[in-house]
């Protein structure tokens, strides 16, 4: 736990420096410019200390994550030329992987994937963000980066979902081609991802009263089509079928957190309505997903693993968030921060209190510098 608080600490303070240069100063070459290459310098390597941080922290660890000896398990199949459920572009990936260092590397595995992430989502900060300091700090202490330790398929997956979402911003028949192709290319990594076409288009469209109406209903409606939902579901997959996932029961309450933070984000977007989302497209369209992703949570409770579906569309808060807040000025907009980040923080203390427990283990922290089983080679499985 010291460990990811010291690790956060150090990368939030990093991502502090990172400044944005506005286009009509990054321009200048008079007397701004020495200024201007010079903030260009310290955000260069504040941007790439952060990234090797984030790198070494999850190429370093040893049986951190929930699936983490699943991974170990269905990469050995993979390569084996076993029989698994995973997708395609994992499946090469692990591959070579494994062909070019001559053995199972699962390690080798887990830190190109986290390399990947941390890359992808950095990107999305520093191009997408109207404050990479406040983006990278929600990504921080809402815990998304060390969820990336679990299901790194996924994770993968979403960073380039988050990524893609530029390119529905400023919708063109250009920019829609480049958004299906990377959505073709994550879906060969996890094919959840498919979703947010349908998703994320619709997050878009100029919202009628009628459409805030349909999302109501549709919430309402979904726990009475229980039957019909899961026989979709377990079409779309069939490694689901009589297994735990299947047979597990829940409930609505298992979602109360997540309901809670986008009920808390809309009030917020409601708040400063005016100024902050009514004439940017790009908040407006991370509002509807917001709404979008408290009637799935809300309405498809019952469906195994519906945060997969969630994340699409909550995740958008690391970029919504900061565009309300650079929309404003003066106190108002000093005060705002200073909540957001009192928020973010007691949460990321709730998030340690319970990333031991069984769907996140991603503490104890543990690495293969300090274990022997690794380093003496008993045993290739957990």
């Amino acid at each position: 736990m010291l460990l990811y608080c010291a690790v956060s600490v150090i990368t939030i303070a990093l991502a502090y420096l990172v400044k944005e240069i506005p286009c009509t100063e990054a321009g200048l070459r008079d007397i701004y410019s020495l200024r201007v290459d010079r903030q260009r310098a310290i955000n260069a390597v504040a941007t790439a200390a952060i990234f090797t941080i984030l790198f070494m922290l999850a190429a370093l660890r040893l049986e951190v994550g929930n699936d983490y000896g699943t991974y170990v398990v269905t990469c050995h199949e993979i390569f084996q030329r076993g029989y698994v459920v995973t997708e395609p572009g994992f499946n090469l990936v692990v591959r070579i992987l494994y062909t070019l260092s001559g053995k199972e590397d699962y390690l080798l595995m887990f830190a190109v994937f986290g390399a990947l992430i941390a890359l992808v989502f950095l990107k999305v900060f520093k191009d997408q963000s109207d404050s990479f300091f406040l983006s990278f700090y929600m990504f921080m202490t809402m815990g998304i980066y060390f969820r990336t330790f679990n299901t790194v398929r996924y994770y993968f997956a979403l960073a380039l979902a988050t990524y893609a979402l530029r390119y529905v911003v400023n919708i063109t028949k250009t920019n829609l081609i480049k958004f299906f192709i990377i959505i073709a290319f994550a879906a060969t990594f996890h094919k959840s991802v498919l979703v947010v076409i349908p998703l994320y288009l619709i997050a878009r469209l100029p919202w009628k009263r009628w459409m805030y109406i349909a999302v109501i209903v549709f919430t309402v409606t979904m726990p009475m089509a229980k039957n019909y939902v899961m026989s979709i579901a377990l079409k779309l997959y069939p490694s689901y079928k009589n297994t735990v996932y299947e047979s597990m029961q829940h409930s609505v309450s298992e979602n109360l957190y997540a309901i809670a933070g986008c009920i808390t984000v809309i009030a917020l977007c409601l708040f400063f309505y005016k100024p902050a989302i009514q004439h940017r497209a790009d908040n407006k369209m991370y509002f509807h997903m917001c709404i979008m992703a408290v009637a799935l949570y809300a309405g498809c409770y019952y469906v195994p693993l519906i945060t997969r579906f969630g994340y699409y569309l909550i995740t958008s808060q690391i970029l919504l968030v900061p565009g309300i807040v650079s929309s404003l000025k003066g106190n108002e907009k000093r005060r705002v921060m200073i909540l957001v980040c009192m928020v973010c923080a007691l949460y990321f203390i709730f998030f340690l209190y319970t990333a031991d427990r069984v769907g996140v283990r991603v503490l104890p922290y543990k690495s293969f510098l300090f274990h022997d089983r690794y380093w003496l080679n008993q045993t290739d499985t957990f």
